[in-house]
């Protein structure tokens, strides 16, 4: 054996050795290769190979087929170990669904036409005849997202303790008082702004002085949030507030110099393969509270990235401390039909607690029942799409319970998480 032939054996030993040692738990530390990385695409699998009960699966698909849930479900699909193994689409001839209402001024249209037409075909739930379909208010998970992943890059230097109202002129803010002045961008992530806001019982329900349809209706969604007068102490009661969310658009453009869609493509959806489509407010804001458009398949990325703690394929796209604190349970919601207990909220992540169980399932969630379900201890991710926005619907929300029982094994097949 030459000198060079034991050379390379020696290396080869020390990169063994050096794998070896590894911490099991550490994924951002796991080489590129033990990992499945869908950037152009998932692959595909059988349930089974993923260690899943596809009978389950199937009898799930029957009974969304048949409007057990809604009359309005567009879409579920499921991932593990790194591919797709689940899929079905519905359709639905939603111009024909809604078009009494999408002529009828009310709180999902209050200008009759457009993109806050939430009965408009072109507009919802796909976009322009496409398969992005509306996240609703999942895009405030992904803006949390993306303002992690400008604090990874040092791009948003300010910390989340940073004041509110040092990114406006104050003289033309209405109702400043010394809670005000305390409210901070972990307040909004965190939706204990405590500012006066009316949505969990008027926008769902169809309430036609809910804040959010107002503010939607309104020309300036920043100064219609800003605006309003305090509740409560920041940083003490969980209150939804669409317009927290609206603000950090604001915030990220005025902290960064960066509009936070054209940041997000860049160093979000890009790496991440995503296609997508975000609606802007008339003053051309970004839609950061609802306005985001994806499919299925981009949007279960969104969890991937976050079971592997911020890594995609050896790159680090937001911070291990930022997935932490993001899914860090900080509140209780309020109780809801499908989820009676409510959830616990971190930054614009909804966790729920699974029946007799210590484990969170980190959820993002949208107006019609879009949802994001990530199952971090069984690697198992659900994505569901609906539309279902009357307030006299009698459908329902799937739930991380419908899907927990599909799963068989604890542990991927293959080794692939």
């Amino acid at each position: 054996m030459n000198k060079q032939t034991l050379f390379l054996a020696f290396i080869m030993c020390l990169l063994l050795s050096a794998a070896t040692i590894l911490p099991a738990n550490d994924l951002g530390a796991r080489a590129a290769g033990d990992d499945l990385w869908p950037t152009k695409g998932w692959a595909t699998a059988s349930p089974a190979s993923g260690g899943l009960d596809d009978q389950l699966l199937l009898r799930l698909d029957k009974d969304m087929a048949a409007g057990k849930y809604s009359q309005m479900v567009d879409s579920f699909a499921v991932f593990r170990c790194g591919k797709k193994v689940f899929e079905r689409t519905y359709q639905h001839d939603y111009a024909k669904i809604y078009a009494k209402e999408a002529g009828k001024r009310g709180p999902y249209n209050e200008r009759l036409t457009g993109r806050y037409n939430y009965f408009d075909p072109s507009w919802h739930p796909y976009y322009h005849g496409t398969d992005l379909h509306t996240m609703q208010s999942i895009s405030k998970t992904v803006t949390s997202v993306i303002i992690g992943t400008a604090m990874q890059r040092g791009d948003f230097q300010a910390g989340l303790d940073t004041p509110v109202l040092k990114y406006f002129d104050i003289s033309k803010v209405k109702n400043v008082d010394d809670r005000k002045r305390r409210m901070t961008l972990r307040d909004l992530l965190t939706m204990s702004a405590g500012l006066e806001w009316d949505e969990l019982k008027g926008f769902d329900t169809g309430y036609p002085q809910n804040n959010t349809s107002l503010m939607e209706a309104s020309d300036d969604w920043v100064q219609y949030a800003i605006d309003k007068p305090m509740a409560t102490d920041p940083g003490k009661v969980w209150k939804y507030n669409s317009g927290a969310t609206e603000l950090l658009a604001y915030i990220f453009q005025k902290e960064t110099g960066q509009d936070i869609d054209d940041y997000g493509q860049k160093y979000l959806f890009a790496p991440l393969g995503i296609r997508h489509e975000w609606k802007r407010t008339y003053m051309g804001v970004v839609d950061t509270e609802g306005g985001l458009y994806l499919n299925d398949s981009d949007l279960a990325k969104i969890g991937y990235l976050y079971l592997h703690d911020g890594m995609w394929d050896s790159q680090r796209i937001v911070s291990r401390e930022w997935v932490k604190e993001s899914v860090t349970p900080y509140f209780r919601t309020e109780a809801e039909p499908d989820y009676k207990d409510g959830f616990k909220y971190g930054f614009n992540w909804w966790l729920y607690k699974l029946p007799d169980s210590t484990e969170y399932v980190w959820m993002a969630r949208g107006f019609g029942a879009e949802d994001l379900m990530v199952f971090p201890k069984e690697g198992l991710i659900v994505t569901v799409a609906m539309w279902d926005i009357l307030p006299t619907s009698t459908g329902h929300e799937l739930t991380p319970s419908d899907f927990l029982p599909a799963v068989k094994t604890q542990t991927c097949a293959e080794g692939v998480r």
